[in-house]
């Protein structure tokens, strides 16, 4: 069926519905929602069979529910509206929750319901089950939604006992704030998922009013007073709280001339400098960097807030990757978290940094170190775990090491110019056609949409897939490795990639890559095009596209190039 996606960016939950409907073979088109005008010229433009509207802020135009089905996907059961939805599903502690494909109305999420699925709820921050279980079963209610139009069949009128489920907004700010004298460690820690990636959870720390992110629990102080900080690990900072404590990974200030989210550290600068400091990663540190042994498999896993790699941690990272290079062992597992593999540099540090060109340079610089590091390991396999999307120099990172697993739902981005036609780094001028071959990299680069698992698969970017939960994902991954071990022809796998690395730097020295890449990049960060730093402000900042890129508006295209854009590769 021809498909007119609707969206008000082109976020994780579209990108995840726009590989699945490519897959099963749909045409597909996007456009950002702009304003009624851009709307309704991209319905005229693609005359589409079914509009979809996977993230809204706003109503479609009733010239467009009157003249086409359009799908609205509600993170929430039946019956549920408003536009908090996982917010107060966390807060209420629910067991379950859904997602419903409704028709769009003229009143919100009121309209009938073509599916649903449900899901069980993790203890998790909101972003990681928008990402994965909402993710999921959107995608699966959505199939089902649009097999039903095929079929002919009429949607269904919510029952009676669903629409009294009324109405909820946003969350009050004052019932979600932190008041940290009578709060215990479970309702922070439960506040703070409930405001992941916006609006963020308002608290009063050190005589400021901050919005808190990327919250776990953090070992007690004795004695300390509800509110205060008590140590610092890595970038983040531990808070007393009135039974325990938290550590705060990352921290808003919106009288900031920054009033992004930045690592807590970053934001709170003086004020938490004197603290006790306590080891990343230690038993009782801040977790981002973990290392663990199964016999003669390493296990690496990081787990950075959004996926995102600032140059302190890239250069954390490869401290422990030369550690754990220093262990007797055959295979080296490299985890991410469940939500995030990697999505390359630290837009909002570099944003805030003093000279963003050079922040930016340093940043990409400690990411080509690491990525130089796993390419040079030679005396093991090394096996990158994805079990969280990655994009931009994250995929090329993955793909550094010698295999790459997937978990079947993962979405990549293997690409920079969306980032004002930034050319990257991480050596992806070496690996993408080593691994891809040259037509499959040079197709890949000129595309730029989200790739799914078994695509990536096909494509040579990824070497094995595993149908996996988010949460079981890296277990099944770190089985798999040790199983590869006992191998008898593994001895023989790593003699033959040190000679294959041999072969490959005596045709090109890696550092020849390095610095080409590096000096494309230079023109990005310093050149008189600021393409790249207009995006990447636009990108912090969340200013709103003034327009659709052409590589996701296929109807604004030529003819010719919308299969390429719109079905399935």
């Amino acid at each position: 069926m021809r498909i007119l996606m609707i969206t008000h960016s082109f976020n994780s939950l579209a990108q995840r519905l726009h590989v699945e409907l490519r897959a099963h073979g749909h045409e597909l088109t996007v456009e950002l929602d702009i304003n009624d005008d851009v709307t309704m010229q991209a319905a005229y433009l693609f005359q589409p069979d079914i509009v979809l509207a996977p993230f809204l802020k706003r109503r479609l135009p009733a010239s467009l529910t009157s003249r086409c089905i359009c799908l609205i996907v509600h993170p929430g059961p039946e019956g549920d509206r408003g536009p908090a939805a996982l917010d107060h599903s966390i807060l209420d502690q629910s067991r379950s929750w859904g997602v419903t494909v409704l028709q769009a109305t003229a009143e919100y999420d009121a309209g009938p319901v073509w599916a649903s699925a449900a899901f069980s709820m993790r203890k998790a921050r909101k972003s990681s089950l928008y990402l994965n279980e909402v993710a999921s079963a959107a995608a699966q209610a959505v199939l089902e939604a649009i097999d039903r139009i095929k079929r002919g069949e009429s949607p269904r009128l919510l029952d009676a006992a669903a629409l009294a489920l009324g109405w909820r907004g946003p969350v009050p700010a004052d019932i979600r704030a932190i008041d940290w004298s009578r709060d215990d460690t479970g309702t922070v820690l439960r506040k703070i998922a409930s405001a992941d990636g916006m609006p963020g959870c308002p608290a009063e720390l050190c005589g400021r009013s901050l919005r808190l992110f990327n919250a776990r629990e953090a070992e007690p102080a004795v004695g300390a007073r509800a509110g205060t900080l008590i140590a610092r690990s890595g970038e983040a900072i531990a808070v007393a709280t009135c039974d325990g404590a938290v550590w705060i990974g990352h921290v808003a200030d919106a009288q900031s001339r920054h009033p992004f989210k930045r690592p807590a550290i970053a934001v709170l600068g003086e004020q938490a400098a004197g603290l006790p400091v306590v080891a990343v990663g230690s038993q009782h540190g801040f977790k981002e960097i973990v290392y663990a042994e199964h016999g003669r498999t390493g296990v690496l896993t990081f787990s950075f807030y959004n996926g995102a790699m600032g140059t302190s941690a890239c250069q954390r990272l490869l401290k422990a990757y030369r550690s754990a290079l220093q262990r007797d062992t055959t295979i080296l597992l490299l985890c991410g978290s469940t939500d995030h593999f990697c999505n390359g540099l630290d837009l909002n540090t570099i944003e805030a940094a003093t000279s963003p060109a050079d922040e930016s340079l340093a940043n990409i610089t400690a990411m080509d170190d690491l990525s130089e590091a796993i390419i040079r390991t030679t005396d093991r396999l090394t096996i990158a775990a994805v079990g969280g999307n990655a994009g931009a120099g994250g995929v090329f990172l993955a793909r550094a090491a010698d295999e790459m697993w997937l978990r079947s739902s993962v979405i990549l981005n293997p690409h920079y110019k969306d980032m004002g036609n930034l050319y990257g780094s991480e050596y992806w001028t070496y690996l993408l056609p080593l691994h891809a071959g040259a037509e499959n990299a040079e197709r890949i680069r000129a595309t730029r949409l989200p790739v799914g698992a078994a695509e990536a698969l096909r494509l040579g970017l990824a070497n094995r897939l595993f149908d996996a939960s988010a949460d079981t994902f890296n277990s099944i991954a770190v089985e798999a490795a040790i199983a590869m071990t006992v191998d008898p022809d593994l001895p023989q796998r790593i003699a033959s990639k040190q000679q294959r690395r041999a072969l490959d730097e005596a045709a090109k020295p890696l550092d020849a890559y390095r610095q080409e890449e590096l000096s494309c990049m230079r023109r990005n960060f310093y050149g008189f095009d600021t393409s790249y730093h207009i995006a990447r402000s636009n990108f912090v900042r969340k200013t709103s596209k003034a327009r659709t890129p052409s590589v996701l508006a296929a109807h604004r295209r030529p003819a010719a190039a919308i299969g390429s854009g719109g079905k399935p590769a």
